[in-house]
């Protein structure tokens, strides 16, 4: 078990208007997971999402631009 934090961080394209969403790519190597988490919310719900699953999404994403 790891007792590593998440890094979290938002998009460098975030308008900073308060309607983001934060990921911690640190965890990615030890858990293989990207956990995500809404910016206004800090100690509400963490959706943990499959490594593989947020690259595919990541991908789906930088394709519709």
């Amino acid at each position: 078990m790891t007792t590593e934090s998440p890094r979290w961080f938002t998009s460098s394209y975030s308008d900073n208007g308060g309607a983001c969403v934060e990921v911690a790519t640190n965890l990615v190597a030890s858990r293989g997971v990207v956990p995500v988490r809404d910016s206004k919310v800090l100690d509400g719900p963490v959706l943990d999402v499959s490594a593989a699953a947020f690259s595919s999404f990541v991908a789906s994403v930088k394709r519709s631009f």
